[in-house]
């Protein structure tokens, strides 16, 4: 397996030799992500460091941390399965047991603190991280929070204001925040418990991802649904703020069309269906804060929304509102196999073409 990254490196977050990047719009390899050769399974960034998790349980860290830029501190053999990272505190999931450390006062030396919280479990499961033994563990007190049980959870992920859950039989169930509809109940209140979206009603859905403000679905037929928040065109829906960039293409400038402003989506409230170009399946997606990746059935990476610092991976800055291919893994004939999005940076994990 190959790892690259892109998007904003001001920290160091892709490790030693890289440098403060700020805008790093094409993929580069993670050349600090090899703890003692082992191989890699997980990349989970949070916004000032990225957490790296090898198939042997260490785990590196890579970025500000303990407060100072450009650090990377390993630590070796620790029996690590998953991460969830944020600014001040650090998730880590290890085998019986999940427990916080505390991210800015960290030993550089790569010693392991002793966690400010911890869980252990009686019980086996089969769920996604942040999904444990009957409940979710969450980066900010009180750590954990209890789910029905009668929900069947299989899958979870965490927006800035909001959370998504995927149930095992293929039902999405949204709750938290919802003033930039990012719940797909079709309107802007707030929720307060898991609640079924009936608008993906007779679908079954197999991924889902939520960014700062937006959710995203892949169903069964590898069909893409998005919604909520289209400011920087996220959703892969056109977006104001994308059309009042791009130069006027009317003979006369002093045209008014308003059919094409009504056209024009800030906030998508219930999911909406997004084409892939040629009619591409989707297999596995990430958000970032404001932008959004898709990995392919035949292996091909899609991303689009905010690119101020590169994030999209296409060689510049520009904010898109509708997918594209990032052209180096297909050029590279790479095959991608799972994106991981950060607040303003991408990382994926891909394979060369076989030989």
């Amino acid at each position: 397996m190959l790892w690259f990254g892109f998007g904003y490196s001001g920290f160091g977050q892709l490790g030693p030799g890289e440098g403060f990047t700020l805008n790093l719009p094409e993929p580069v390899q993670l050349k600090g992500a090899n703890v003692e050769k082992k191989r890699i399974v997980r990349a989970v960034p949070s916004w000032s460091y990225t957490a790296v998790v090898t198939d042997e349980g260490s785990l590196l860290l890579s970025g500000c941390v303990g407060g100072s830029p450009q650090q990377v501190i390993c630590f070796p053999s620790l029996g690590c399965c998953d991460v969830l990272p944020s600014e001040k505190y650090l998730i880590i999931l290890r085998k019986e047991r999940a427990e916080c450390w505390d991210v800015l006062h960290l030993d550089c030396k790569g010693t392991v603190p002793e966690p400010m919280w911890k869980m252990e479990f009686s019980d086996l499961y089969d769920t996604a991280f942040p999904l444990v033994a009957k409940g979710y563990v969450l980066s900010e007190p009180p750590f954990f929070r209890e789910l029905p049980p009668t929900l069947q959870a299989q899958k979870m992920a965490l927006g800035n204001e909001h959370a998504v859950l995927l149930t095992s039989d293929g039902k999405v169930l949204t709750w938290g925040s919802g003033r930039h509809g990012q719940l797909g109940h079709g309107d802007v209140e707030d929720v307060s418990e898991p609640r079924v979206v009936e608008a993906l009603h007779g679908l079954t859905v197999r991924e889902v991802a939520s960014g700062g403000w937006h959710t995203v679905s892949i169903s069964e037929s590898g069909d893409l649904y998005c919604w909520g928040w289209n400011e920087s065109g996220q959703l892969g829906l056109p977006s104001k703020a994308l059309q009042e960039e791009r130069p006027f293409s009317r003979e006369d400038p002093t045209e008014c069309d308003e059919d094409e402003d009504d056209d024009l989506i800030g906030i998508q409230s219930f999911p909406a269906l997004i084409d892939l170009p040629q009619e591409t399946e989707a297999a596995k997606v990430s958000c970032g804060s404001r932008h959004t990746a898709t990995v392919t059935r035949s292996g091909q990476l899609y991303t689009w929304g905010w690119g101020k610092y590169g994030q999209l991976g296409h060689g510049d800055t520009k904010n898109l509102d509708q997918p594209k291919r990032v052209e180096f893994f297909y050029q590279g004939k790479f095959c991608v196999k799972d994106v991981t999005c950060g607040h303003w940076n991408t990382y994926v994990m891909c394979l060369p073409e076989a030989k």
